[in-house]
């Protein structure tokens, strides 16, 4: 409100707004060099406020929804090879963020989850760990705790053995760092933190990312992109597509098809190969014998 609609409309009486404030609005915001998908929030912000005055009578409709606003494009994603994945892995052993980018790269989550984890949302005997919490940091750099959006982004996402050793090693090491500290770890104390406790900044993992992919000439690569990594690649090792929705906490199976389509033709090929393989090397009934192709 501050940055965008109060500037450019916040002297419209509220009777006297019609579309044509807000097309030429969205148009100048794009000519201002704002992003088609902030244009878009910005209108659908607009468009509750005027229905929650059209509720209170202050106005007889609702002027922006006879208007459509620019489609945001999707941003090209950038997946890491099995290859790349793991020389990257490699190469951020020796820095502090090391952790981060594993857990990163083996669950698909985001990075709000990733530094809101707290030690009692993981089970490391049972190797699971749950998505209960999100941190972000706000204008200014402050720093807020929320719960997840949604019902399905609450969830519980299996580890792999690697990882599960790697967080009980990552423990281990930091009830070490505040035993010297004269500190007790304590299970609501967070996953990804500095020795002293203090949380480790979303901006300052963004960019030790980006220093890490820039060294290893893999430029393009963001830190979002470990998210799209680890689904390709289980879809690529053909895990069911559900499972992968769950685990990113997408709201719907068909919101993971829509963004992952580019894995699939190779899939179908590969499915379409085995179930022939399958259906005429078993033993099968005299009828289904008798097909020929």
């Amino acid at each position: 409100m501050r940055a965008y609609i109060l500037p450019a409309l916040g002297k419209v009486p509220l009777a006297d707004l019609r579309p044509s404030n807000l097309q030429a609005f969205y148009l100048g915001s794009l000519d201002k060099g704002l992003s088609a998908s902030t244009v878009s929030q910005v209108h659908r912000i607009l468009s509750k406020v005027l229905s929650d005055a059209v509720r209170m009578e202050l106005v007889a409709r609702n002027v922006a929804r006879a208007v459509t606003p620019p489609r945001p494009r999707r941003k090209e994603m950038r997946c890491l090879t099995q290859e790349e994945m793991l020389r990257l892995l490699k190469e951020a052993q020796s820095t502090p963020y090391y952790p981060v980018f594993y857990t990163a790269l083996f669950t698909g989550l985001r990075r709000s989850e990733l530094l809101g984890l707290r030690w009692r949302d993981l089970d490391l005997d049972m190797a699971t760990l749950s998505v209960a919490q999100t941190l972000h940091s706000l204008e200014g750099g402050r720093l807020v705790f929320s719960e997840p959006k949604s019902q399905k982004g609450r969830r519980t996402v299996a580890l792999s053995p690697s990882l599960a050793v790697l967080l009980r090693q990552h423990r281990e090491a930091h009830e070490k760092a505040r035993a010297s500290l004269s500190v007790a770890l304590k299970d609501d104390d967070l996953v990804f933190a500095w020795p002293d406790g203090k949380p480790m900044l979303p901006n300052s993992v963004t960019h030790a990312w980006q220093k890490l992919v820039n060294r290893l000439g893999l430029k393009g690569v963001r830190l979002r992109d470990t998210r799209h990594t680890h689904a390709s690649l289980m879809l690529a090792q053909g895990v069911h597509p559900k499972i992968v929705s769950e685990r990113l906490g997408h709201s719907t199976v068909a919101l993971t098809l829509d963004v992952y389509s580019h894995v699939l033709p190779g899939l179908q090929e590969a499915a379409a190969k085995r179930f022939e393989e399958g259906l005429f090397t078993q033993p099968v009934s005299k009828p289904l014998a008798e097909i020929s192709v």
